[in-house]
């Protein structure tokens, strides 16, 4: 057995991405943050959709065209396959822990 809380470093120079299930048809990651966004340069364009759930803290997900949606405890959102974004923020002060879903469109 494990779970989505255990094993989070106390401070994170950069986020820490871990796949919990992957196959053919599915990648499920944790991913956690710090205070972490993307980088500002670079956009994420994946093949796959994206579903994501923030557990704890929150993040600001950005679109090219600069709006943003905040998610915190328990939201969570489906991003369609090839539709840019990136993470604008993450909280500073606790922990971001989000679960992603990537499956194919």
């Amino acid at each position: 057995m494990n779970n989505l809380f255990s094993h989070i470093p106390q401070s994170l120079e950069q986020e820490l991405f871990e796949d919990i299930v992957k196959n053919e048809h599915v990648r499920i990651e944790r991913i956690v943050s710090n205070g972490q966004g993307s980088p500002e340069h670079g956009w994420y364009d994946q093949v796959d959709n994206e579903w994501v759930l923030v557990l704890s803290g929150f993040g600001i997900i950005e679109y090219p065209y600069g709006n943003a949606v905040k998610l915190k405890q328990g939201d969570y959102l489906t991003i369609p396959a090839h539709q840019k974004h990136r993470v604008k923020s993450t909280s500073p002060t606790e922990p971001t822990i989000w679960l992603a879903i990537f499956f194919p469109t």
